[in-house]
């Protein structure tokens, strides 16, 4: 199996910054993808940025710009750097990894931004 764990959350202020990490354990294959979706209270959860093995990016139009995605693969680990945060960011973070025909999840990390 595949263990992810999120950490990083926390309530921070509109324009604040704050870094997630994911630490994967487990299995994990240097062909996987990995990414970060979130979702707020009342909402569909929806992808915030994905990584490819090889470091290849994608961004939702929403945080592109102000988000960067990053993976340390020798240590398992994936970063979500959030710079000019804005009330609408505020939701549950979780990372992914995707195998195959198999997603896994983490738990989630909440992120609050209110002033």
């Amino acid at each position: 199996q595949v263990h992810l764990v999120e950490s990083g959350g926390g309530l921070v202020q509109p324009g604040g910054s704050l870094r997630l990490s994911c630490a994967a354990s487990g299995i994990i294959s240097s062909f996987d993808d990995m990414g970060w979706y979130r979702q707020a209270a009342g909402k569909q959860r929806e992808l915030v940025a994905s990584i490819t093995s090889s470091g290849t990016t994608r961004y939702a139009d929403s945080v592109k710009g102000r988000f960067t995605i990053s993976r340390n693969n020798a240590k398992n680990t994936m970063y979500l750097q959030m710079n000019s945060l804005k009330p609408e960011d505020t939701a549950v973070y979780y990372c992914n990894l995707a195998r195959w025909s198999t997603d896994y999840w983490g738990q989630g990390t909440q992120v609050t931004v209110s002033s």
